[in-house]
């Protein structure tokens, strides 16, 4: 990975090398891990969170 600091912000090069991960889920175990722990805390509404 390569940045240029050229401008005031950071522009990053992501190698093309990483496209062949695209759509892979490389990390089975743990998505299903986190979708149990949402299962139980549950996810926020957050049409009410933003009438507030």
């Amino acid at each position: 990975m390569k940045t240029h600091t050229t401008s005031k912000g950071v522009t990053v090069i992501i190698d093309n090398s990483l496209k062949k991960f695209k759509g892979q889920n490389l990390f089975p175990e743990k998505l299903k891990r986190a979708n149990e722990i949402l299962a139980q805390a549950g996810v926020p509404d957050f049409k009410k969170l933003k009438n507030k």
